[in-house]
């Protein structure tokens, strides 16, 4: 839900700059969070930890909802410092879960069947805002009801967190156990933090990282300059659909492709994510340099072009410019998860890639809307945007050469049958109680 508030223009509101700021604190906190997340993840569990990361998407949303009806814009920024703090927690639990509990052979699928449901939470979220927007007719910002459809959803989904398992409650279809420990233990967490920043592996992936959500604030930016309400709408229900498409088509079809080399699925990978990089990005800047922020200047530039309506002409190919915008952004996502997720299939050192992930992301995040927020030309936010990805395909090539057929040779693998047959050793009860363990495998 807060992507789809995020997808429909400077979060739906009228005021660009007071979403970038919001953004810009939101994504600071972030960053700074998510590099100590993984460690708390590996110390609360996963259930506690996205119950905590949940909630922050619920003030958030009820911030703007807020400021819609009672123009507090401090509240709006508030809320986006503690949303940067909760969702670093939620992202580094979920991060581990996707990456460590599935087989190997199902990574890329795992990140599939995520990013579909996060994605059409997301298209939901549009269709519901496009519905009201449209009925009500070329709003400059969203309706209050669009933001209480979001919230009752939130709620929900905060609620579902208490349905997750800990990964010595997981068993995978091989019959091998995720972790023999429910939690680790603080001094470990330091120790493994200090081994991160010391891996040259995640050194190398960390301009990928950076710029993997560094174009969200310029394409936010765009769509709120040069399109109406119920139009920024649809362009989020296309982002909704082009992700949703394309992490299912790169997750299936390529990172988990049958009787091919776990590394050449990668370069395989890494070659689809740059050429739709490439293709997308130009056809973009065909566009951009039509225009540039004084011509889209609604307040002090009485001749700025018009707002473009999903019936004009001139909205003829934008559609598909945003959903292939969302479509290559999966793609990207995709790719670096799963080659995180190749390096190791332990959850705890997952959940600190995780973490360093989203907080590096984040850092590139508050950077972009910074930019943003001081108006910075189009152009530039447009560039810096591309080139940095392009700059970190490089460098994911060298961390794919590391990639093994498997890591199971190398780490410890339990498996279940073993850990009754222990427990049926020491006596009755602890036999039961591995039992109970094997009911609830997937």
């Amino acid at each position: 839900m807060f992507s789809a508030v995020s997808n429909l223009g400077a979060g739906g509101l009228s005021d660009v700059s007071l979403s970038d700021t919001a953004n810009g604190v939101l994504y600071g906190c972030f960053a700074v969070t998510g590099l100590v997340s993984g460690g708390i993840t590996n110390l609360l569990g996963p259930r506690f930890t996205l119950f905590l990361g949940t909630l922050g998407y619920a003030l958030y949303v009820g911030s703007l909802w807020c400021y819609q009806t009672q123009g507090t814009g401090w509240f709006i920024i508030f809320a986006g410092a503690l949303l940067g703090i909760s969702a670093a927690l939620l992202w580094s639990a979920q991060g581990s879960i996707m990456m460590s509990y599935p087989l190997e052979k199902d990574k890329g699928k795992a990140f599939a069947i995520f990013w579909a449901i996060f994605q059409f939470g997301s298209f939901i979220g549009s269709l519901i805002a496009l519905a009201i927007n449209i009925r009500s007719g070329g709003l400059s910002a969203v309706s209050t009801s669009t933001y209480i459809a979001f919230i009752v959803i939130i709620f929900v989904g905060i609620a579902s967190s208490f349905l997750i398992l800990p990964p010595n409650k997981v068993i995978r279809a091989d019959g091998t156990i995720v972790k023999l420990e429910a939690a680790s233990k603080p001094h470990e967490e330091a120790i493994g933090l200090l081994k991160l920043f010391k891996d040259w592996r995640m050194l190398a992936l960390a301009p990928m990282f950076f710029a993997s959500n560094y174009f969200y604030a310029y394409q936010g930016a765009v769509n709120a300059a040069r399109f109406d309400g119920p139009t920024r709408a649809l362009n989020a229900t296309l982002e909704g659909a082009g992700a949703i498409v394309g992490a299912l088509l790169i997750g299936y079809t390529v990172l988990d492709l049958k009787w091919v080399h776990r590394r050449t699925r990668g370069y395989l990978g890494l070659a689809v994510v740059s050429v739709m990089t490439i293709i997308v990005w130009s056809v973009a800047l065909s566009w951009q340099v039509t225009f540039n922020r004084w011509d889209v200047d609604h307040t002090n530039n009485p001749n700025s072009l018009p707002f473009i309506n999903y019936k004009d002409a001139a909205y003829r190919g934008k559609g598909a410019l945003y959903f292939f915008y969302y479509f290559s952004d999966a793609c990207y996502q995709a790719l670096a998860y799963w080659i995180m997720s190749a390096l190791t299939n332990d959850p705890f050192t997952l959940a600190r890639y995780a973490g360093l992930y989203k907080a590096l992301q984040s850092a590139g995040s508050a950077g972009s809307f910074g930019m943003d927020a001081v108006a910075t030309p189009f152009l530039n936010e447009h560039l810096a945007s591309w080139i940095l990805m392009l700059v970190s395909f490089p460098l994911a090539f060298l961390v794919l050469r590391t990639v093994k057929e498997t890591n199971y040779d190398d780490e410890q693998v339990v498996y279940v049958d073993d850990v009754k047959q222990s427990a049926a050793e020491q006596g009755a009860p602890a036999a039961e109680e591995s039992s109970s363990i094997e009911k609830k495998s997937i």
